[in-house]
């Protein structure tokens, strides 16, 4: 059988209060390509649906759009689960309609096995959907310690026990292809900290991959929002399961710059080792980083140029004053995708530049002023007079 694994969504987030509405709606569509095109016989999504508990209406319709899409009609069976950013009875409220359709949407974490019926290949799959395993979810106190390490391999122990507990009597080796989906930070994995606001206090909360045994094939994890392998110390290669984060499928913050975003495609046949193929996503803008050396002339430049001109963009403006009002609406009125302006002032003169310039004439002084207000222009003359007319008045007014 043919599973698309997916995760950490993150319906309704925005950019620095951009919307991103628009690249989730394109995702969606590449993913229902995807799933066509690759053929696949049931998608996995491993949490974080939504980027919040109450997320906006155009987000709550926009998954529900791409569950219908995805299960086409019940032909192909979706499995969701609630992250750390879903509310847990919101996500699943929809359960009974959802059926309906093929999907299958689990809030809480419980023993419930998932079994997924494949007509294509007459194959079947067992999935215990685990959704985010917090201590308030689970409704216990795993540890009475404050000790960070004794708190992590207290929950990791608790995985643990929830895993071999669920799967101890429905997993069926080489009957059956048996999958572990999951929402939480598996150690070892590799994590964006700017893009995914934690869901553990230090490194309490990070699950050993060992706790989830060896008799799953295939283990689908959200929440670390670069697609990754996690190696599951001490066990041989070919005895336990592949784990894989799928990634997010945008990037959310410039901390993500050059990341590659993809969904999973897994082949896997009851009692076979699983092969996955990393299928590149294209529907988000992309985030880049500007450093205009220069100033304005470097900006100004790369807008001639139509530089990144769908890009998310993060500029680092080198200059020698501050910005006015006007020139920082200019900037943003000549790209739509320039989030952030980030001033970087020349280094302060030496004092002995400083003496020098004071000693300068004030009309010298006015000019030179006058030049790094205006870009580099020149006063005419009777600027320059009518300057000079202004310090005498001050100064005879103070004198009187």
């Amino acid at each position: 059988m043919r599973l698309l694994h997916t995760a950490d969504w993150h319906f309704g987030r925005t950019l620095e209060g951009r919307s991103r509405q628009a690249e989730h709606e394109a995702f969606v569509d590449e993913l229902v390509r995807i799933a066509d095109e690759a053929n696949a016989d049931a998608v996995l999504l491993a949490g974080d649906v939504y980027d919040s508990v109450n997320p906006p209406a155009d987000a709550e319709t926009l998954f529900y759009e791409a569950l219908t899409r995805l299960s086409g009609g019940g032909r192909r069976p979706v499995l969701a689960i609630a992250g750390n950013h879903d509310h847990p009875d919101r996500l699943s409220a929809a359960g009974p309609l959802a059926r309906a359709q093929g999907v299958t949407l689990v809030g809480l974490p419980t023993l419930d096995v998932v079994t997924l019926d494949i007509a294509r290949t007459g194959e079947r799959a067992h999935v215990y959907a685990l959704p985010y395993p917090s201590e308030s979810r689970l409704k216990e106190l795993l540890s009475a310690e404050a000790d960070e390490q004794a708190l992590q391999q207290a929950y990791s122990a608790r995985i643990a026990g929830l895993v071999r507990e669920a799967t101890a009597a429905r997993f069926e080796a080489g009957t059956a292809v048996n999958v572990i989906m999951s929402h939480l930070h598996a150690l070892g994995g590799s994590a964006t900290p700017e893009s995914e606001r934690p869901i553990e206090v230090g490194g309490a909360y990070t699950v050993d991959p060992s706790a989830f045994g060896t008799t799953a094939q295939y283990v689908a994890l959200g929440h670390l929002h670069r697609p990754q392998y996690v190696r599951v110390r001490g066990v041989e290669d070919g005895e336990g399961p592949i784990v894989r984060y799928s990634g997010s499928p945008l990037a959310f913050s410039f901390s993500e710059i050059g990341h590659a975003k993809s969904v999973s495609i897994v082949d896997v046949a009851p009692g076979a080792a699983p092969t996955i193929e990393e299928i590149p996503l294209s529907s988000g803008r992309p985030l880049v980083r500007w450093v205009a050396s220069q100033g304005l002339a470097d900006v100004h430049r790369w807008f001639d140029e139509g530089k990144d001109a769908n890009a998310w963009i993060d500029l680092e403006l080198h200059v020698t004053d501050a910005l006015t009002m006007e020139q920082i609406q200019s900037l943003r009125r000549a790209h739509d995708g320039l989030v952030q302006i980030r001033p970087v002032f020349a280094a302060a003169p030496d004092a002995h530049a400083v003496r020098a310039e004071r000693a300068l004439p004030i009309d010298e002084l006015f000019r030179r002023f006058y030049a790094r207000q205006t870009g580099g222009a020149a006063p005419d003359d009777a600027t320059v007079r009518l300057f000079l007319e202004l310090v005498r008045e001050e100064a005879e007014e103070e004198s009187a």
